[in-house]
């Protein structure tokens, strides 16, 4: 059984405790500039927001004010995962958090930004993506289950950005139709053809391994996770490819010998600023002479990033830990002591919102079936709000995800 518990904060009649009570009268303040609508117990409605706006209801006040006010980046995550709050009735939760997302850069008033670092939590040391601190922050997520993730991702089993065709709506494109379009584009991007030497840092489920070995490549790929490579080789074999895929439980810092491509998809979030500059260093001493590597990554604004490196999250403690996401700028700063440079930046961020809707929305309709692997209901408020955080971070811009091309400078 999968369990992942919070502390539990009881509602008192009475008033709030003063940094409960200061709390709340923050987050009024901040929901008095959004286009949303909080509803209290006792019928107090803040918020912008008028009667056709997201809405969230707060079911327990002094739990909900309590936990955010000892820490707003981890509070949150936890209250909705208690149930202390939650959203109204014909909300649905993605769109609630999208205007938070939109303004996360200006929600505090100015003079209280500095103040930040006073409930700020630093990342735990054990979370540092050493050789050992990798494979266990790697195993945290992916190790869950494979019928978890099976539950909610298309038939390539791909749990990155799917690329759609064309101009919004999607509605009528399948995933399964798009993950391979985006398969395609990032194998395309590192030159994959007859006879190539591939790399694959982070092959996941084996997609991109066993379309790259239709290509006729010859493909080495690698994962930290036990369970995605069990199955990743399962995959492998049933295609019949076991001949033109090789892939190993090892780390990208042990890897030797040369590689005519290298792709990687979405695999930098997990590598942790302390270790880009090892990362990209790692990529130039394995590209052969006159080869391409492929990065699909979420970047994020600089600024942001610079702000946010050091403090731990909900989505660290919870669901990706020692993650971190990048700044194109860090790509940049980290391949200046390489022979690297970026050579293409194709960027599709809103791609990346449809994708997570189609995850949630199956995640939810899988959740009878999830249940039954040991998954408590917990858990599934915790990945709920994981995914549905997500998508509002791409869905209103916060966020966004490109396939780099990486070459050589010229000497």
């Amino acid at each position: 059984m999968t369990s992942i518990t919070t502390s539990r904060v009881h509602d008192l009649p009475g008033p709030l405790r003063p940094r409960a009570w200061l709390t709340r009268t923050l987050v009024d303040r901040i929901l008095s500039g959004l286009p949303v609508r909080a509803l209290y117990p006792d019928g107090t409605v803040r918020g912008a927001g008028g009667p056709d706006d997201p809405a969230l209801r707060i079911v327990r006040p002094a739990a909900f004010f309590d936990r955010l006010g000892h820490n707003p980046k981890i509070g949150l995550g936890e209250a909705y995962m208690a149930g202390d709050w939650t959203v109204a009735e014909g909300t649905d939760l993605g769109e609630l958090l999208t205007p938070f997302a939109a303004r996360v850069t200006t929600l505090l008033p100015g003079p209280l930004t500095s103040l930040r670092r006073l409930v700020d939590q630093r990342i735990p040391g054990r979370l540092r993506n050493t050789l050992s601190g990798a494979r266990s922050n790697v195993q945290a997520h992916y190790d869950l289950s494979n019928d978890l993730f099976a539950g909610f991702l298309d038939p390539t089993m791909s749990y990155s950005c799917a690329v759609f065709g064309g101009s919004p709506p999607y509605d009528a494109q399948s995933l399964e139709d798009a993950q391979r379009r985006k398969i395609d584009r990032i194998l395309d991007l590192a030159g994959v053809t007859q006879g190539t030497r591939l790399l694959e840092i982070g092959t996941g489920w084996g997609a991109l391994a066993i379309a790259a070995a239709r290509r006729g490549a010859h493909v080495t790929g690698v994962t930290l996770s036990g369970e995605q490579l069990a199955l990743a080789e399962r995959r492998v074999a049933g295609a019949g490819l076991g001949d033109r895929v090789e892939l190993r439980l090892q780390d990208y810092r042990a890897l030797r010998g040369r590689y005519d491509a290298i792709v990687s998809v979405e695999m930098i979030e997990a590598v942790g600023a302390e270790y880009w500059p090892t990362y990209f260093g790692t990529l130039d001493r394995l590209l052969a002479p006159g080869g391409r590597i492929a990065l699909q990554a979420i970047l994020m604004d600089h600024d942001r990033m610079l702000a946010t490196r050091n403090s731990f999250s909900w989505i660290q403690k919870y669901i990706f830990p020692g993650g971190l996401i990048p700044s194109r700028r860090a790509i940049e700063e980290s391949l200046a002591s390489t022979g690297l440079r970026i050579v293409a930046d194709d960027r599709f961020g809103p791609h990346y919102a449809e994708t997570l809707r189609r995850w949630r929305r199956r995640f939810d309709e899988q959740w009878p079936r999830i249940r039954t692997l040991g998954f408590d209901e917990n858990f599934r408020r915790m990945w709920e709000l994981y995914l549905a955080y997500s998508e509002a971070g791409f869905a209103s811009g916060c966020l966004d995800v490109g396939q780099l091309q990486l070459a050589r400078s010229a000497r």
